[in-house]
């Protein structure tokens, strides 16, 4: 369906979600959905709506940093204004750099992460967007939403109790929508089956991104990863890990550096539909140099015999018996410091898990789903990393939080939604 009953609107086509968000009534909208459900989009659509019929408005669009938002919330706003000619008349300039659309109107979209509670204070708005709430705190909502004139929508996907569901949900001035991929007419049937096929796999991640129900994500297996804004100047490279996928599952690749007993990890590229000229141009784009070792998924001899015939250094993993958790266990001893731009590693990090039994009861099997990035990291543990006790000791020192910075939650397969 279309929005063409909306006066003054560039149009689009729309899913039901868009009506839920553009009519309500409440001065917070809450959206809880679950994976693909296109929540972000329709609220997106909604705003870019509003921009084009009032003057002078304010829009803040926020997310935990900005190379979410360029994976979510900015990505689909750019998708939105390159597909409207409407649009493309009523927007003035987009400011590439700051990340703000100025409208013929006045009115100007901005997209912004902001540090602290104290960094929240700067600005006010009449709009506010807060995409992927559980990446920011409590502090930093409360701050823009005491600076917020008309309307805030947030968006999030239920896989935990926050504070949306401590603050928020059952006020009168807050009204919750609940939706998942079934809501979403644009998405491919592939995608939904992947996201039905939870079911089978781990009935709480299916309850909460098949269902957008809050469910309980438990028995997480990578606790010693923390977030950094870039690889060490020291550290070394020691491998580039990939894993091949094509229509239903990305290619994944990155990069894994070693100092001083600690390890640093850039994705690279993340991507379906990757032949392998695709994947050695995304290579070659991305500075990997011929003479790197690339460890690759052994399980595709032909694809890495190719890579080798166009001149790439690549070998095959050694998997061997029970490889997925003695890879697993090496990983374990190190501290992993992940780079920020590596949204879907975090977001894979954040939901790779121990399988649960019909019982309730955690086994040592790691559930296979949404790992590609993972399997990337792994192949590299496997052929190029050793495991001492002097380093496993510490590992298991306490967290100090004055040192590392820990990610949040984040969607499951990705910015659709």
């Amino acid at each position: 369906m279309t929005n063409d009953l909306i006066p003054d609107a560039p149009k689009f086509e729309v899913s039901i979600l868009f009506g839920q968000n553009y009519h309500t009534e409440t001065h917070i909208t809450v959206n809880q959905g679950g994976t693909s459900s296109g929540k972000t989009y329709a609220i997106t659509q909604v705003l870019l709506c509003l921009a084009c019929q009032t003057a002078k408005l304010v829009i803040t669009i926020v997310g935990q940093d900005i190379p979410n938002l360029k994976a979510g919330a900015l990505r689909d706003a750019l998708s939105i204004y390159n597909n409207s000619t409407a649009l493309k008349s009523a927007v003035k300039n987009y400011n590439k750099t700051d990340r703000i659309f100025e409208f013929h109107n006045g009115t100007i979209m901005e997209f912004k992460s902001y540090s602290d509670a104290q960094d929240a204070k700067s600005g006010k708005r009449d709009y506010l967007f807060i995409n992927e709430a559980n990446g920011i705190t409590y502090a930093v909502y409360q701050e823009l939403a005491l600076r917020t004139r008309k309307r805030i929508y947030i968006d999030y996907n239920p896989n935990t109790g926050f504070w949306v569901h401590e603050h928020l949900i059952g006020r009168p001035d807050v009204q919750l929508i609940i939706s998942d991929h079934r809501h979403n007419p644009f998405l491919d049937k592939s995608i939904r089956e992947k996201i039905e096929g939870l079911k089978k796999i781990d009935i709480e991640l299916w309850k909460v991104y098949a269902r957008g129900l809050t469910g309980k994500i438990t028995g997480l297996i990578f606790s010693n990863w923390y977030v950094c804004d870039q690889i060490s100047a020291d550290a070394k490279l020691i491998g580039i890990g990939l894993d091949f996928g094509f229509t239903n599952d990305e290619t994944a690749c990155l990069e894994v550096y070693l100092q001083n007993g600690e390890l640093w990890v850039n994705e690279l590229f993340y991507q379906t539909g990757l032949t392998n000229i695709d994947i050695a141009a995304k290579l070659k784009g991305t500075g990997v140099s011929r003479k790197t070792e690339i460890i690759a998924d052994s399980a595709e001899p032909k694809s890495i015999e190719e890579f080798k015939r166009m001149g790439w250094y690549i070998t095959g993993a050694k998997k061997g018996p029970d490889s997925i958790n003695n890879s697993i266990d090496i990983l374990k001893r190190y501290k992993i410091n992940v780079t920020r731009a590596s949204v879907n590693l975090r977001k894979e990090l954040d939901r790779y898990k121990w399988r649960v039994d019909k019982s309730g009861k955690t086994i040592n099997e790691a559930v296979d789903s949404y790992n590609h990035l993972i399997d990337a990291l792994r192949y590299v543990a496997l052929n190029k990393l050793k495991v001492n006790t002097e380093r496993k000791i510490k590992s298991r020192m306490p967290y100090n939080p004055q040192s590392a910075n820990r990610s949040t939650l984040n969607e499951l397969i990705g910015p659709i939604g």
